[in-house]
């Protein structure tokens, strides 16, 4: 597939902190997505003591969940370790593995943060706005932001908030589980996010979109 958008990729933070605040007023959080027949899941390894970037992309077959078809793309790593500015480090092998996909995905469910940032502007909306895909952030952990506590029961959420703006929402998807935490990337809304991220999560925590990608971007 055809990525037609991107831009020069900094190597610092004041740079890449200039790219988040330029670009996070064209994130659409509405819902204008199309008919969904394939799903795409990206997670991103690191190889040789972190110098290498390990993008892996998984397209599923939205109805089903079944494997599709996936791309592995190996990149020089050019940006450090930075809470807050991941895009920077995984983004441009991530746009690469996607650029090697005969299908194009009609959504793509990132491993890490998309509107819970704390510029508005995380890897979910970062690779949503440059592909013009519709995403969508499931991230593992709470970078930033506040809630409830959260009922225990699959399916439960309670919205995630910082300074009383909702950024986001918790999200059990197994009862009795750690919850996953879901925001907008681009091109939706969060009562679709979490309702797409439970419909692309079967017996396990995580969605099978990151579960397939995680296994290629771990070897």
């Amino acid at each position: 597939m055809k990525i037609s958008k991107s831009h020069r990729w900094p190597t610092t933070t004041a740079k890449a902190r200039a790219i988040q605040e330029a670009l996070r007023n064209r994130i659409v959080t509405r819902d204008r997505l199309p008919p969904l027949r394939y799903v795409a899941g990206i997670d991103v390894g690191f190889e040789r003591n972190g110098t290498v970037t390990r993008a892996a992309v998984a397209v599923l077959d939205f109805s089903t969940l079944a494997l599709h078809e996936h791309a592995i793309v190996r990149r020089k790593t050019r940006f450090p370790y930075v809470p807050g500015y991941l895009s920077f480090r995984e983004a441009p092998a991530v746009l690469a593995a996607l650029a090697k996909l005969r299908t194009r995905p009609d959504l793509i469910l990132c491993d890490g943060q998309g509107f819970a940032h704390p510029r508005r502007f995380g890897l979910a909306c970062h690779l949503g706005l440059l592909a013009d895909i519709p995403s969508i952030g499931v991230a593992k952990s709470r970078l930033i932001g506040e809630h409830a506590e959260l009922p225990p029961e699959k399916g439960a959420w309670v919205p995630l908030t910082d300074h009383g703006e909702r950024i986001g929402a918790v999200l059990r998807t197994r009862t009795g589980v750690r919850p996953v935490y879901v925001s907008v990337g681009h091109r939706v809304s969060l009562k679709t996010a979490i309702n797409l991220v439970l419909r692309c999560t079967m017996k396990y925590r995580l969605p099978e979109t990151t579960r397939f990608a995680h296994k290629f971007a771990s070897g």
